[in-house]
């Protein structure tokens, strides 16, 4: 595929998210429709996209779209999208809108007009994030919130764990330099390492087919190091997911691990993983959790936002509306008060999510201490994106009478 074509595909793609339709099942439908693609031309295609919804207001505004908050047709086209990407980047548009072979037709005059204009873009305009959420983001991230903002607007890097059961970090390094994929150590976490080329062999390695190193974002490493972990602890992940935390767990210490999701399809890899991992991980049913109770640290990993990830999903920041992240709020709520039941006398509650977002972290931990007696607040801790890793935040709580 050429340049153009590629843009014109990512065009067509972004004209269905707009109007509705997931961004990965628009991409998977594009590439079987178009068997002609090569890797390389589906990895740009879809680069092209994640650019244009990271970037959805800026790159919307420059390229005469107008008034986007939300992922909506109604304001804004796939082909503007790209006009905006192109003028971020400080390419001509005329070389690539031509209407030759299967690229962009080329520029009309109302587009060239709009071209011609310099918008005036306010900072959640500029930094692309919704308008609605502008006051609490910037509240959120303080001094932070201009490199937070910028951080999001570019893709995510790819960071591994290295499994504290086989090789240390420069062996598992050198290990997968011999398969091509080149990593460093990464500051956030004591087994994180950041991929600095070869990403894509990864899930072909024999590193990673060899449990030696899983996919995990540093700060969500940083979490799990945050915990007062030992060997011969009960301990149940209260929110597993697809269990990575759950995984990191059991290789830090030798304990007796539980894992839980409400729901329980997400777990479905689990148990391979843990085989691959050399790990024991015992899934729980949903909502029997009781069963095994009381714990010595229960984590939850609580739905949010996903404020912190929003390189890696760029539609959550559009789809978020106030009302969603009341709703989560007061879910997140709920999970903490669940959870603290199943705490033993003396243990350790643990709080995590992957958002930036103030009402979703210290202020769910304050509200949780004012509301519940005989539990003391003992560390927590926030990560930015622009500290090169996903945004996260984890509040450890003890235990220290009955409430």
């Amino acid at each position: 595929m050429t340049p153009a074509a590629r843009r014109q595909a990512a065009i067509e793609i972004l004209d269905q998210i707009l109007a509705g339709e997931p961004a990965e099942k628009q991409l998977t439908a594009w590439a079987r429709r178009s068997r002609f693609a090569g890797s390389k031309d589906r990895a740009a295609v879809r680069d092209h996209v994640f650019d244009a919804l990271r970037c959805l207001r800026s790159f919307a505004a420059l390229g005469g779209g107008g008034g986007v908050d939300v992922i909506d047709h109604t304001n804004t086209t796939g082909r503007q999208l790209m006009l905006g990407a192109l003028r971020a980047e400080g390419v001509e548009p005329d070389t690539l809108f031509t209407g030759e072979g299967h690229g962009p037709s080329a520029l009309n005059d109302d587009e060239r007009a709009a071209l011609a204009r310099v918008p005036e873009l306010s900072d959640a305009e500029r930094l692309d994030i919704p308008q609605w959420l502008w006051p609490l983001f910037s509240e959120s991230l303080g001094d932070g919130v201009e490199a937070a903002g910028r951080a999001l607007q570019s893709r995510a890097p790819v960071h591994l764990r290295v499994n504290r059961r086989h090789p240390d970090q420069a062996e598992a390094v050198a290990r997968l330099a011999s398969e091509g994929i080149l990593a460093e150590p990464h500051p956030a976490a004591d087994t994180a390492l950041n991929v600095t080329e070869g990403a894509r062999k990864l899930r072909n390695s024999l590193a990673y087919a060899h449990g030696l190193v899983e996919l995990q974002d540093a700060a969500s490493q940083a979490v799990i190091e945050a915990l007062p972990l030992a060997d011969g602890m009960r301990v149940l992940d209260y929110c597993a997911g697809g269990g990575g935390k759950s995984l990191a767990l059991a290789a830090r210490a030798k304990i007796d691990l539980y894992a839980h999701d409400i729901a329980a399809q997400r777990m479905k890899d689990l148990p391979v993983r843990a085989e691959r991992a050399g790990v024991k991980v015992t899934l729980l049913e949903p909502r029997k959790t009781g069963a095994k109770a009381p714990y010595d640290l229960v984590l939850c990993d609580a739905p949010c936002s996903g404020s912190g990830s929003w390189r890696r999903a760029p539609e959550g920041k559009w789809r978020l509306s106030q009302s969603q992240l009341d709703t989560l709020c007061q879910t997140q709520s709920a999970i903490l008060d669940e959870a603290a039941e199943l705490v033993a006398d003396g243990g350790v509650l643990a709080y995590a999510t992957c958002s930036m977002l103030s009402v979703e972290n210290r202020k769910q931990v304050d509200d949780f201490l004012a509301r519940r007696s005989g539990w003391q607040l003992q560390s927590d801790h926030g990560w930015q994106v622009q500290g090169g890793s996903d945004g996260f935040y984890v509040a450890v709580l003890r235990r220290i009478g009955n409430d």
